[in-house]
């Protein structure tokens, strides 16, 4: 396992990766409002780059949230370079930073690297 795989505490299976293929949904602006903010289930959003080195070190755990929440919350990805009015709404001044949602309402957030455990710490207490 890979030295960020391991600091961001991922996971893996017997044969190196998990094997199904659930992704976070890359969503745009006009699905944000709808899909994210309208949504029953609360969500996580990944605000990151693709030139962006710590958005790709914290993607396998962004995944691996969007694995385990399947069917029990939102796990999406939204580019700050194509909506930058989304991150100004929001007072996004760093990526990664991920926002979490409940019932259209930001109710925690997080900045920069950090484990996978704290991530769905996070998303768990939304579930309750």
């Amino acid at each position: 396992m890979g030295l960020f795989k391991r600091i961001m505490g991922g996971r893996q299976d017997e044969a190196g990766d998990r094997s199904d293929g659930l992704e976070p949904r890359h969503v745009t602006a006009a699905e944000f409002d709808t899909d994210i903010l309208g949504a029953e289930l609360p969500a996580v959003v990944d605000f990151w780059a693709e030139w962006c080195g710590p958005c790709h070190a914290i993607a396998p755990a962004v995944k691996e949230l969007a694995q385990e929440f399947d069917g029990r919350a939102i796990v999406a990805k939204l580019n700050a370079d194509d909506y930058p009015d989304i991150l100004s709404r929001y007072r996004i001044l760093g990526i990664p930073t991920l926002i979490y949602f409940k019932h259209g309402q930001e109710v925690d957030r997080v900045v920069g690297m950090t484990r996978y455990g704290v991530l769905k710490d996070k998303l768990e207490k939304l579930l309750d």
